[in-house]
């Protein structure tokens, strides 16, 4: 049985706050413990954990926001800068139509113009846009069961088979990775599932795993595994 991947985690400085600002962004629910809720229980959470690690470098991974029309586009930017966003500079162009910020803890994303034919029919979070390469996006296909949509030069993108949100790998050049990603998948699986087998299967697929058990994807991404907890009752 493959993994669910049921949330986004970010390595924060300020945990409470940044999971405030995701969920008023994008308009959703806040559990108990600061995690952002799915809106339609289908789609991943943003889970928040606390690291005082400091943010020396893009990220690996943004998310990629949509817009239906231009009002939307704006009123999206201005939602952002009002709730302690701000604009940035990763190197765009001028003429190009999205607008990149990053939120209070400097994580970058972009607020994607409306038209936009690639993320038409997802969702708020059209793709979580990775730096990766070809081989990555062939192993996260096979490890969470979701489908190519996308593979062209070297490009891969995949997408539940219940629509939502596209996970992307830009493809070459991957920029080098030399610390831990501020941004990773969480899976998990059912309570009654073979965790060690479900580990043997990802390994086998081209994950490793480190000296302290962690695990990694074939470009050297962590992700963690965990098991769904039953509700008492």
């Amino acid at each position: 049985m493959t993994p669910h991947l049921s949330a986004i985690g970010f390595h924060a400085t300020d945990p409470e706050a940044l999971s405030r600002f995701w969920a008023a962004l994008l308009d959703r629910e806040r559990a108990d413990d600061g995690t952002v809720l799915p809106p339609d229980g289908e789609g991943f959470a943003l889970r928040f954990t606390a690291s005082q690690e400091p943010k020396n470098r893009q990220n690996q991974a943004h998310f990629d926001l949509t817009s239906e029309t231009p009002e939307q586009q704006a009123a999206t930017v201005a939602r952002a800068l009002e709730l302690g966003g701000r604009h940035i500079d990763i190197g765009q162009s001028p003429e190009e139509s999205h607008v990149v910020l990053a939120d209070p803890d400097g994580n970058e994303f972009c607020v994607i113009a409306a038209g936009n034919k690639f993320l038409a029919d997802t969702a708020f979070i059209g793709a979580v846009a990775c730096d990766g390469t070809q081989a990555v996006g062939y192993f996260w296909s096979k490890a969470l069961g979701w489908p190519l949509v996308w593979d062209q030069d070297e490009e891969t993108a995949i997408q539940s088979p219940r629509g939502g949100t596209k996970i992307t790998w830009g493809g070459p050049p991957v920029h080098p990775k030399n610390e831990t990603n501020r941004l990773y998948f969480e899976l998990s699986l059912p309570a009654d599932a073979d965790e060690e087998s479900e580990i043997a299967r990802l390994l086998s697929l081209g994950a490793r795993r480190t000296e302290t058990g962690d695990l990694l994807d074939p470009d050297g991404n962590e992700f963690t595994l965990r098991r769904t907890e039953v509700s008492a009752g």
